[in-house]
Order: structure tokens, then C-alpha cells, then sequence
């Protein structure tokens, strides 16, 4: 399903081997926490959605481990930024944004964080929307107002 609606949009996208049910476990037990279902459906068709320019627009599973632990619990990111405890990030622009399920209170909406300015704010209805719009743009900032 997740293959064929990115690829519908965009017939260069990437796809990488799926991840396994073991990775998703393993995930959520480090990450403390339940990965969102159209995500957990997605990373088991592949680990990571390839969009324009080979940008990474849904990570692999490690990368979201990764990166979630770092948001939320780095010295330096946790006194620079306002808390990312509500997120779940899962992919990114390229360029230094982040796109990310908000988790407290839990929604199907993707939010994007902005670096440069601290801002998050709403970007689409749920992954299926977040896909359609990131890879039919074929520009980097395609959530740009």
C-alpha cells in the first residue's frame, strides 16, 4: 500500500529492504514508546522512503532511534531548544528541518520543526498527506507558507 501510494506520486522514490518486526520491537522499547500505526505499516514495506534528491523523507528505523534519543535527551539540544518530549520525529528536508507525529496528546498529524527558528507547526493530516505533498513537490521546501 505504502509503496505504490509514494510511487504514485513520485515514480523515482526510493524504498529501502523492509525493516522487521524484531527492529520495530526493539525500537519502541528504546524509544519508550508506541510508533505511530501508518508508520510501523510503512517501515514494514521499507525501512525508509527516498524522496527528491535523495533526501531521507521517512528515515530507517535506526535513524529514527537515533535521532529521537538526541532531541530528547541531549544536554545541548534540550538548553537550546524548547522540549521535543511531544514528537516523534521521523524524517527530514535536507536542509535541517524535521518532520515529525505529535505524541502528547497523540494525533495522525505531521508537524514540521524549523531550526533556524524554533517554530513547529502543522504541515499535513496524517503520513499519507505528509507523503503526497513531500514527494509530488520535488522541492525541498515544499511547506514553506
Amino acid at each position: 500500500m505504502w509503496r505504490q501510494a509514494a510511487t504514485a506520486v513520485f515514480p523515482g522514490v526510493g524504498f529501502r529492504e523492509p525493516a522487521q518486526a524484531s527492529d520495530l520491537v526493539a525500537a519502541e522499547r528504546r524509544l519508550t514508546r508506541t510508533l505511530p500505526a501508518d508508520l510501523r505499516q510503512l517501515l514494514f514495506e521499507s525501512n525508509g522512503v527516498i524522496g527528491h534528491a535523495h533526501v531521507d523523507t521517512v528515515w530507517p528505523i535506526d535513524q529514527i532511534i537515533e535521532r529521537n534519543l538526541l532531541f530528547w535527551s541531549d544536554q545541548n539540544v534540550t538548553q537550546l531548544y524548547m522540549p521535543f518530549d511531544a514528537l516523534l520525529f521521523f524524517g527530514d528536508n535536507g536542509g535541517g528541518d524535521q518532520f515529525a507525529f505529535v505524541q502528547k496528546p497523540e494525533r495522525p498529524d505531521i508537524f514540521v520543526w524549523e531550526h533556524e527558528s524554533d517554530s513547529r507547526r502543522w504541515v499535513a493530516n496524517n503520513l499519507q498527506d505528509y507523503l503526497g505533498r513531500s514527494l509530488r513537490a520535488g522541492d525541498d521546501n515544499w511547506y514553506q507558507l
